[in-house]
């Protein structure tokens, strides 16, 4: 026969009892430099320190260029709608790059072929508009925007209709 001294339970997980179990609920890592982190031992320290001064080949083929990127951007036609909707902590801006979604300190990117569907809802009383981008995995990112007055919204509802018209029935096709 088998005696145990202890707890046979087994330790409970969850963001009860581990702050880390959500994820981005505790705050980043310190910013702590390469001269304040532990002492690690010389083999290990000389083999990263060779990693980082060495990149792989393939790395630097994988690795987009820059300007790229600005030459894709600046591709874009010039004069296409855009819509553009913010309160004092969200804003919403669609354009011909896709749909960008701020609130506070936080941003997503969503574009248009990324984007199965965007609805928008006005709320029965008060002055909320809401704006839901829906993926195809079928994944969906609200924003609600607080409007001036209420006359907005039909304002708002024919200026986001004129860039999915004009971008989204493109990219569907």
């Amino acid at each position: 026969m088998e005696q145990r001294i202890g707890s046979s339970s087994q330790p409970l997980e969850g963001a009860g009892f581990d702050p880390a179990f959500i994820p981005g609920l505790t705050s980043p890592a310190s910013g702590r430099t390469k001269d304040e982190e532990p002492e690690k031992e010389p083999e290990v320290a000389e083999a990263e320190d060779a990693e980082e001064s060495e990149p792989s080949e393939g790395a630097e083929e994988a690795a987009p260029e820059p300007e790229e990127d600005a030459a894709e951007e600046d591709a874009a036609p010039e004069g296409g709608p855009v819509f553009e909707a913010s309160d004092r902590r969200a804003k919403l801006v669609a354009d011909h790059r896709g749909v960008r979604l701020f609130l506070d300190d936080q941003e997503c990117e969503f574009r248009w072929d990324e984007i199965g569907a965007v609805e928008t809802e006005t709320a029965r009383f008060g002055k909320r508009y809401t704006v839901t981008v829906h993926t195809p995995d079928r994944r969906w990112y609200p924003i609600e925007i607080e409007a001036p007055a209420r006359s907005r919204f039909t304002e708002w509802d024919s200026q986001l209709d004129a860039v999915l018209d004009a971008y989204f029935d493109d990219n569907a096709e």
